[in-house]
């Protein structure tokens, strides 16, 4: 499975949108930015049908180091988290059952499709 990269969801909306790559990476990186802070600030972002980002806290606890397996105490802490919404979640699985991905196009048919397709 290939990852998309920043420069390809640039791609994507910019051919979607009709906007320039550099205006569409504008965007992007201000809602990256945006999402990044706020999840700084402790805020939880809910993007309604993709779902919701959020912080949690990590207690304390006792940790082995795997080298010397001698035991350290790892402190307090904060993590991102990502749940994906049902919706999305029915989405992803059903296209990938049915053998289908980018956008809904099957899989046989995208060989010969651009890259867009």
């Amino acid at each position: 499975m290939k990852s998309m990269t920043k420069a390809d969801i640039v791609e994507r909306i910019a051919y979607a949108t009709g906007m320039t790559k550099v205006e569409t990476d504008a965007v992007v990186d201000g809602f990256l930015k945006t999402v990044g802070e706020a999840l700084a600030d402790g805020e939880r972002i809910e993007l309604r049908d993709f779902g919701v980002f959020a912080v949690k806290k990590r207690r304390p606890r006792a940790a082995r180091n795997p080298r010397t397996g001698e035991p350290v105490e790892l402190d307090e802490r904060f993590v991102p988290t990502f749940k994906v919404s049902r919706k999305l979640r029915a989405r992803v699985d059903a296209n990938l059952k049915s053998g289908k991905g980018k956008n809904g196009v099957l899989k046989s048919a995208r060989k010969a499709a651009p890259a867009l397709a």
